[in-house]
């Protein structure tokens, strides 16, 4: 059963619920007030023969009605006395000889009880009469149900008509809205059909109606997926190209080298050396690879612990010292003593990072400047040199993986860049809760920055129970 048909049954079902509830409450309140309109009736009727009654001379229960005393065409009057049985009956019924109620069941009081004579139901009132502490006799007024009756068969099918016509109607209704709401469902479901078959990840379901309502927010919520998937896609077939990419090169030179060897039949020492190198590089490169694949699933274990920045840059300067050798400078510029919590092998592989990429892409006579300081309770470590710069354009694909800008895509003589380390530092960064900026103008140079939080003792380090 489709969720349209499901919808208009329960609604239909809800209306048709309440108007039966409705229509039970509006037929008790039409019933009652019927019955009781006759019974004021009947007490107004009853008042005035008892105001008529006398005693004869031989003290019997005689009733003379009143000339303005007129009792209306469905009201029935009958006196019993106790003794002589029954001495005055309205001409309507004149012809009946039992009492309209039981009157062994009367009690001392006046009582209204719905009776049945013949085929006629009736409502009956019961006035005992009393002389002193004497009962003499028993007036009765009844009145016929008819009306009453009548009316409340006719109330039962207009409420019964009523209701089957508004719950027609109601369903009518819900089934058309259902409908109008469903039908960008149903879009929904094609679309993504259509996704799974053609494997088409550039496609968007559109949406005519008002953004802010549920169908609008499942709408923008599965185009910001496909969005999310198609980038994630497009980024694994581009890992897969960079990867066959970057493999297809040293595997080349080291299927050369050997061809090479076999040809002349010995081992020369240069492409020995060469098919070494492209080894390392290679083993250098799955590294990474596995090291970026465990930080980016958040498993990459860390070291934590209290790690004073200010000794770690200056051995990260001097280290990459020697590879600057007399082409550029590599200055330490404004520094502080700085503690953060974290991985002390993991941060220096960042530091390092950053300080080789602005070495390597900085030309002769240009300079690279590391500064430390702290800004309200964060540590900054800024790396500025002055090479070309990065274009505008790449600078927000920087960090993903195997990306180099086009003036850095010519690799250095060492063979050691792979567009990971970015990528790497990224994520490092961001599993110590930090954050990684860079800002860079074409000719002007390239800053980055990167943010930890401060650490103030060693509880800091403390991991969460």
């Amino acid at each position: 059963m489709s969720l349209r048909v499901r919808l208009t049954l329960l609604y239909t079902s809800l209306v048709g619920g309440i108007l039966l509830l409705f229509g039970i409450v509006v037929y008790q309140l039409v019933s009652i007030n019927l019955v009781d309109q006759i019974d004021d009736l009947l007490a107004r009727t009853a008042s005035d023969l008892v105001d008529s009654m006398r005693l004869n001379a031989v003290g019997e229960l005689d009733m003379e009605l009143a000339p303005d005393l007129e009792l209306a065409t469905n009201v029935y009057v009958q006196l019993w006395e106790r003794n002589t049985g029954l001495r005055f009956a309205s001409a309507s019924i004149s012809h009946l000889r039992e009492p309209l109620d039981p009157l062994d069941q009367l009690p001392a009081e006046p009582v209204y009880r719905a009776t049945k004579v013949g085929e006629t139901d009736l409502r009956v009132l019961s006035v005992p009469l009393s002389l002193g502490n004497r009962l003499v006799g028993t007036l009765q007024v009844g009145a016929s149900l008819a009306i009453v009756e009548a009316t409340q068969r006719t109330l039962l099918t207009v409420l019964a008509i009523g209701t089957v016509a508004s719950m027609g109607l109601a369903a009518m209704a819900v089934s058309l809205t259902t409908y109008q709401a469903l039908s960008s469902l149903e879009r929904v479901t094609n679309v993504a059909l259509q996704i799974t078959r053609a494997d088409d990840l550039s496609r968007r379901i559109p949406y005519q109606g008002p953004p802010e309502d549920e169908i609008g927010q499942l709408i923008q919520a599965f185009n910001q997926t496909l969005g999310r998937l198609e980038n994630l896609f497009n980024a694994q077939r581009r890992f897969v190209a960079d990867v066959g990419h970057e493999l297809r090169t040293p595997l080349t030179v080291i299927k050369g080298n050997v061809n090479l060897m076999r040809r002349l039949g010995c081992g020369d020492e240069e492409s020995l050396g060469s098919i070494d190198s492209e080894v390392d590089r290679l083993t250098r490169m799955i590294g990474d690879l596995l090291l970026l694949a465990r930080v980016e699933s958040g498993k990459l274990p860390l070291d934590t612990q209290i790690v004073e920045m200010d000794t770690l840059v200056l051995e990260v300067l001097q280290q990459t010292s020697v590879l600057a050798e007399d082409r550029l400078q590599v200055q330490l510029g404004e520094i502080d003593q700085v503690l953060v919590c974290g991985d002390r092998d993991r941060l220096k592989q960042v530091l390092l990072n950053l300080v080789e990429n602005a070495i390597k892409y900085t030309p002769e006579g240009g300079e690279v400047v590391v500064d430390l300081g702290k800004s309200e309770n964060q540590a900054r470590i800024v790396i500025s040199d002055t090479g070309p710069g990065i274009p505008a354009e790449d600078l927000p694909h920087i960090f993903e993986r195997f990306y180099r800008a086009e003036k850095s895509r010519t690799r250095t003589k060492d063979g050691k860049g792979f567009g990971l380390g970015l990528s790497i530092a990224y994520w490092i960064v961001r599993n110590h809760d930090g954050q990684i900026e860079v800002q860079s103008e074409i000719g002007e140079g390239t800053t980055f920055s990167v943010w930890l939080p401060l650490a103030e003792g060693e509880a800091d380090c403390q991991p969460e129970v």
